[in-house]
């Protein structure tokens, strides 16, 4: 089916929107994957909230000019399917559960922080926590001082009621 200019420019505009809003791109090739495989890895995707398009890669290119993601112009080659992700470690999980199950998808190209990551990439950008996994993480290690102190101060006044109920019992029991 062929595209009009306009739908072009609508196409490169809507991708250069997603973009600008992610924080890492994974481009695989989806040669040999059924329609039920796309469709399944699509509601992973979804689930993730990770954002899946596949596009002519001259659009593509386009489209990726000027963004962080420029660094993948030049591997934009053959049947690419292009995941945005929110943050680094979305879509790399998305692409390391789907290709657990079907090895058809290959990984291309991983870029985040403006530079072009090997494909091995994938498997660390997975293990790396989330947004939200980080944020809960660090306000653990930021609590866990607070309440060592507070634990600390209670700790005397804690033994001294043990104390007192150990020689009550020990009263009542004589």
């Amino acid at each position: 089916m062929r595209l009009t200019l306009e739908r072009k420019k609508a196409i490169v505009k809507e991708v250069a929107e997603v973009a600008s809003r992610a924080t890492a791109v994974i481009a695989a090739e989806y040669r040999g994957l059924s329609v039920a495989d796309m469709t399944r890895l699509r509601r992973y995707a979804r689930e993730a909230n990770v954002i899946l398009r596949v596009v002519r890669n001259t659009l593509a290119r386009r489209a990726l000019e000027g963004t962080e993601f420029a660094c993948m112009r030049d591997g934009l080659v053959g049947p690419l399917l292009l995941a945005f992700s929110p943050d680094e470690p979305s879509a790399a999980k998305v692409v390391r559960e789907f290709v657990k199950e079907n090895n058809q998808l290959v990984v291309k190209l991983v870029a985040t922080g403006g530079r072009l990551l090997e494909a091995s990439a994938v498997e660390s950008l997975a293990t790396l926590p989330t947004h939200e996994q980080a944020i809960s993480m660090l306000m653990g290690v930021m609590k866990a001082p607070v309440e060592k102190f507070v634990r600390t101060l209670a700790a005397p006044y804690s033994a001294l009621v043990r104390t007192m109920a150990a020689v009550s019992d020990q009263k009542r029991a004589a």
